[in-house]
């Protein structure tokens, strides 16, 4: 299985997804046991000092102001995180905390957290192990860090709590024995460094980039398939017209359909004469919408870059030796990328179903039956699936609403402005999920539109998505039960297997094949 090394510099998002979904496995290197060690020292010297130093030797947030003698430190970092493990509500996902921990263990292992080095090596046991401690929805402003979330984890490595065991969820004490690791009995300024980080916005954030790249792929897929389920043209995705816009995300979808519309017999059976002056924003303007999202995405991404290479606590521990108090734990950064993402994915699903819509109406699907039913009247078609498609974009629609934009006051006025940057991820985390399945409805329904034009037959790309799809969903015919094939039809979007037979099938053309003229269809205007 790779491993995946954790030193001073940066992960990369890869190494991320690739231990939060994946289960590789960590290990510190060589470099980031050295700081993390000169790091400890300094913490040392300071807590044998008598000058009081936050986080070392005082209380926490508005109780800074008491100084804790050497004798109740152990009690007081003890206190610290089963206190702030005060989260409530439903269990968060595995992934989520997996990428939580490794995040945490990359802040420790830079050397500005202070804490010991068997404490960062209890976070990459943790890790591979599989054992994953069990953190709550609700806990987090996202200012002080991700507290509560992060306080749950440091609960299970001290032997409290619980953490989930190859699926069963069990008392980290139990957990950890059987698995032959120690409890941490946590030292002076370890649980501050614990906890004061943004690793649950910024795990999260990390697997929705990941995810949204294949997602707004697809989208492109889609809206090529139905494109030519609806008889609509390519010349408008020419190369030379979407270089008046100078958009990067926009041209890169614009070849995306170039690419899966290239060899259309159904686009060519239809290029001339067809009467036809404008194909509707849905499909024309599919580029603008779908590439503004991709630079969207490009922002946010540069965003975590920067993110992946902080190191996260207060105080910090810095190079002269000084440990100093700061407001790097904000999660405002985070915040505000993760509601902008949320905009674009509502806005392509938007679009993905204004296209479904098109099929399934007699007077807009260009010779189509009434809902792409077998016997229209008897058979319903896809009606409902419509519907369902546009009650999950009305949720995504909710879920741009911000939640950067407000803020509660906590901690005794201490942290009286927070970013609410965890509530935002995990609003983001249900807008994926849902345009995975506003994708998945399009594409079901329009390669029952394609399916429809037979004799014609798609092009390569599209063509090779619904051989993909008719594995596990039948073609046209009478009603069926339709949710196991909106389901199937899901699973398929969220593995990739008809993007991957999609792209596979254009491959030879690379994304700037050939395309017809880019002369305007006679009498199209802007």
């Amino acid at each position: 299985m790779q491993e995946i090394a954790v030193g001073t510099g940066p992960l990369s998002p890869e190494d991320v997804v690739a231990v939060a979904r994946h289960g590789a496995r960590v290990a510190l290197t060589d470099g980031a046991r050295a700081a993390i060690g000169a790091a400890r020292a300094v913490v040392e010297e300071l807590a044998r000092a008598e000058v009081p130093v936050y986080g070392v030797s005082t209380g926490f947030g508005a109780l800074a102001t008491r100084h804790v003698p050497p004798g109740q430190r152990t009690r007081l970092q003890r206190s610290l995180i089963r206190s702030h493990a005060a989260g409530s509500g439903p269990r968060v996902e595995d992934e989520v905390v997996r990428a939580l921990v490794l995040l945490r263990l990359s802040t420790l292992a830079t050397g500005r957290t202070g804490v010991r080095l068997e404490t960062a090596e209890a976070y990459a046991a943790l890790l591979n192990a599989g054992l994953v401690p069990v953190v709550h929805e609700h806990g987090s402003l996202g200012c002080s860090g991700d507290l509560a979330p992060l306080a749950h984890v440091a609960l299970a490595v001290t032997g409290e709590g619980e953490v989930v065991d190859r699926g069963v969820v069990r008392p980290a004490a139990e957990a950890l024995a059987e698995h032959g690791l120690t409890p941490v009995v946590l030292a002076e300024k370890e649980g501050l460094a614990l906890i004061n980080g943004t690793d649950g916005m910024l795990g999260m954030l990390l697997l929705a980039l990941h995810d949204l790249r294949r997602l707004l792929d697809t989208a492109d897929l889609a809206a090529a398939m139905s494109v030519e389920g609806l008889l609509g043209t390519d010349r408008v995705f020419a190369a030379d017209l979407q270089a008046l816009r100078p958009q990067p995300g926009q041209a890169v979808s614009a070849a995306q359909l170039r690419r899966f519309l290239a060899g259309s017999p159904i686009v060519a059976s239809h290029r001339f004469g067809d009467g036809v002056v404008q194909d509707a924003y849905s499909l024309r303007c599919a580029p603008q919408v779908h590439g503004g999202a991709r630079d969207t995405l490009e922002h946010a991404a540069r965003v975590a870059g920067f993110e992946l290479s902080a190191a996260i606590d207060n105080p910090s521990v810095l190079p002269d030796g000084r440990v100093e108090s700061h407001g790097n734990f904000h999660g405002a950064p985070l915040a505000y990328v993760l509601d902008f993402l949320a905009i674009p994915v509502a806005d392509v699903a938007s679009m993905s179903e204004r296209r479904t819509d098109r099929f399934l109406d007699v007077h807009r699907n260009r010779g189509l039956p009434a809902f792409l039913a077998d016997d229209p009247g008897v058979d319903s078609g896809h009606m409902i699936a419509q519907y369902t498609q546009a009650a999950v974009v009305a949720e995504l629609k909710r879920l741009a609403v911000p939640a950067s934009v407000d803020s509660i006051p906590s901690s005794a006025l201490q942290e009286d402005h927070v970013s609410l940057g965890w509530s935002a991820a995990r609003k983001l985390r249900l807008a994926v999920a849902g345009l995975e399945r506003v994708l998945a409805i399009e594409l079901l329904t329009a390669a029952r539109g394609v399916d429809l034009r037979a004799p014609l037959v798609p092009a390569p790309a599209t063509g090779a998505a619904i051989a993909v799809l008719r594995r596990r969903v039948q073609g046209p015919g009478p009603d069926r039960f339709l949710a196991p094939e909106i389901e199937a039809a899901t699973d398929l979007v969220r593995s990739g297997e008809l993007l991957a037979a999609a792209l596979s099938a254009s491959a030879a053309g690379g994304p700037d094949l050939p395309t017809a003229p880019s002369a305007h269809r006679a009498g199209e205007s802007s």
